[in-house]
């Protein structure tokens, strides 16, 4: 009997080693798989990153919460698959199309098809008296989204007939790097009114709690994530997140209910009309709706995807600098070539929009709050993202599980975003540092100026949109397209002078 008690002693001794060790201390490349109560822990870091950005599209876009949720964990799931599990990335609602739909609603092609009770409920949601689209009304929306994947997977299909290197020429470096450090920077604002107490607050003279509550969060994660090790180190998101709920309780249960940070969510928005739950309102299936043909909804969506692009290629360029990285210190002599992956990334993202429209999901891209979660944490596991995607699918069909995520208090989302926004602006460095950008060349200062300028100050003058001969131009997008058409004007030539320059070399 002793020797038996000894022998399990051994058996947990040794599993105890090899869970908790440091093997994978240097992270885990997208083929690997982590022990499956870290794969879980790692996923709901992931579905905590992606779940403000996702729903505020919802809450802007009217479209259903608890839908727009599902569409997200569902198309991730088919992403991983359709890119055979190699790309580590996760599907969420874009804000690139926020404009085109609010547009959309206010056309006289949409609202002379809508019936008389769904132009009413729309008719309120554009006064702000409710916050959820008609069926009808989102209906049409999808078709639109369905559209606009033809245009990421005709550009997928192009990159593999023609190669990356030619995508190269159109967006080299000193581009995807600008526009990667743009869509971190635009975003800082977001992150600092999260972070920072609003006026009725500072008045009311709790906005010290606001304060304590974010620059905890964000220092307990900078601290995790530098000072823990192994399995603790690979999740400071998720602990920094813990560190600033667990402080906003305390301060509630101290201050009272004048303190309480923690927010609710109208259940309006993640019900159905008619939805299917249980007596206790536990479960709500997702507002599903179908697409119906609309050409105003092609012309108003279809575009967005070409600016979408540029965004997405930055993406890929960030996670192949990162897997490499993370190859290299693993000592894997395998070569990990994401940026080959683009055209299969491009097509999964368009194959995505149609499942989300199918739904009724907004239009979504691939997340770059998701991209800096692996790049801060070293995890790239495509096991991962696919369980963050089937749990996202489940919140999404358990109203308290939503209700919980959803309380995570404003002040914790803040100092998290502080530090991931930040993040995916210094990957935008590492892309130009990594493939040896000349920062002395005129050409790619113009490039690189122009694309800052443009991305950040549209965002800060004009709200996002730019005005631009009747039309709101997304700022990112401005500035990747002005970019583009930038650097192929400054390369005319370059031939030319590189052949100048081989000779005075051989001579």
């Amino acid at each position: 009997m002793t020797e038996q008690k000894k022998i399990n002693a051994e058996q947990i001794k040794k599993w105890f080693k090899k869970e908790f060790s440091n093997d994978h201390a240097s992270g885990y490349l997208p083929e690997e798989r982590p022990p499956v109560w870290k794969l879980f822990l790692y996923a709901v870091q992931q579905v905590i990153v992606m779940f403000p950005a996702t729903v505020l599209v919802a809450l802007i876009t009217g479209f259903q919460v608890s839908t727009t949720v599902f569409a997200s964990g569902l198309a991730t799931v088919c992403f991983i698959f359709i890119t055979g599990k190699k790309v580590p990335l996760y599907y969420g609602s874009s804000f690139a199309y926020l404009t085109a739909v609010a547009s959309l609603m206010s056309t006289e092609a949409i609202m002379a098809k809508l019936s008389p009770a769904a132009l009413a409920q729309l008719e309120l949601w554009q006064s702000g008296a409710i916050s959820v689209l008609p069926p009808e009304a989102i209906s049409y929306a999808q078709f639109g989204i369905i559209m606009s994947g033809f245009v990421s997977i005709a550009a997928g299909l192009l990159i593999k007939f023609f190669g990356v290197k030619a995508v190269e020429k159109i967006l080299p470096p000193s581009i995807t790097g600008s526009i990667a450090m743009i869509i971190g920077l635009t975003l800082a604002g977001n992150a600092l009114s999260d972070a920072a107490p609003n006026m009725a607050q500072m008045q009311a003279g709790t906005g010290w709690a606001v304060w304590v509550v974010s620059l905890a969060t964000l220092l307990s994660t900078v601290l995790f994530s530098r000072y823990l090790k192994g399995i603790w180190g690979q999740l400071p998101l998720l602990l920094g997140a813990a560190v600033g709920c667990v402080l906003a309780g305390i301060i509630l249960g101290i201050g009272g209910e004048e303190y309480s940070l923690f927010r609710t969510i109208d259940k309006s928005l993640l019900l159905s009309a008619s939805p299917a739950h249980t007596a206790n309102g536990i479960i709500a299936v997702p507002a599903f709706t179908f697409p119906k043909a609309s050409a105003a909804a092609v012309v108003a969506i279809m575009p967005i995807a070409i600016a979408t692009i540029p965004e997405s290629t930055a993406h890929m360029y960030q996670l192949d600098i990162y897997v490499k990285d993370v190859a290299d210190k693993k000592g894997k002599k395998m070569k990990y070539n994401m940026i080959n992956k683009l055209w299969i990334n491009l097509v999964g993202d368009g194959v995505c929009d149609m499942i989300s429209g199918v739904v009724g999901g907004p239009a979504g891209t691939n997340y770059g709050e998701n991209i800096s979660t692996m790049a801060i944490t070293k995890v790239f596991s495509t096991s991962v993202l696919l369980l963050a995607g089937i749990l996202a699918m489940v919140i999404s069909f358990f109203t308290p599980l939503i209700q919980g995520i959803y309380a995570i208090p404003l002040a914790v989302i803040g100092g998290l975003e502080i530090y991931l926004f930040g993040a995916i602006a210094a990957q935008g460095i590492a892309i130009m540092i990594d493939k040896k950008v000349d920062m002395f060349s005129a050409k790619n200062i113009a490039v690189i100026a122009s694309i800052m300028v443009i991305g950040i100050g549209g965002n800060y003058a004009f709200g996002g949109n730019i005005p631009f001969f009747g039309l709101d131009v997304p700022c990112i997008a401005g500035a990747a397209i002005f970019g583009i058409f930038l650097n192929l004007i400054l390369s005319i030539g370059d031939k030319s002078r590189k052949a100048k320059k081989e000779k005075a070399v051989e001579a």
